[in-house]
């Protein structure tokens, strides 16, 4: 396994060698003391499966009670992955970091608490798995308007489909203005 650093402070992106053969491949996807050397992580709490078709965007979601973390990778097809810090006193703050996961790739993004995160499918279809650090609590956890303007996230597909929630989402502007942003 490789870390690479990205333009944003703490959010990483995880390669692993694959072994493939006539069978198939096989690889480390997690190991705790690699984590840990690299200030990851070594307990998640909660695994989450989505599958989304061709056109779709998810996010950008956050959750600040408990702050939690997200490891996420694409198992089949691909997604342009994005990362919005969105602490408050971070060098960092509303800027983002955008890469494509996919199965081929087999690359993983570490997004820790204080940034927003999200994806849109590139081609057909994707199947993204999070693992969580924190249980996920709906009291305590909101979005970013994927398409915030002075975010200005440079998404590789046009007219994506999102759901209601995420089309009525804050701007960053919005979210730093609330009491709860001082909690990154």
């Amino acid at each position: 396994m490789r870390i690479k650093p990205t333009n944003l402070n703490d959010l990483m992106i995880i390669e692993s060698d694959s072994i493939a053969d006539e069978r198939g491949f096989f690889m480390e996807v997690y190991r705790a003391d690699f984590f840990a050397e690299h200030g990851i992580p070594t307990e998640f709490v909660q695994e989450n499966h989505s599958s989304s078709s061709s056109q779709i965007l998810r996010g950008l979601h956050f959750q600040w009670e408990p702050k939690l973390g997200k490891l996420i990778r694409v198992i089949r097809g691909s997604a342009f992955a994005v990362a919005v810090d969105i602490r408050r006193n971070s060098p960092t703050l509303g800027q983002w970091s955008g890469i494509e996961l996919s199965y081929e790739n087999k690359k993983q993004i570490w997004a820790p608490a204080g940034f927003a995160t999200g994806f849109c499918v590139l081609g057909e279809n994707a199947d993204v798995e999070y693992h969580y650090t924190a249980l996920y609590n709906p009291k305590g956890e909101s979005n970013i308007l994927w398409n915030d303007a002075k975010i200005g996230i440079d998404w590789p597909i046009n007219n994506p489909t999102v759901s209601s929630r995420d089309s009525k989402a804050q701007t960053l502007e919005e979210w730093l203005k609330r009491p709860e942003s001082n909690l990154f």
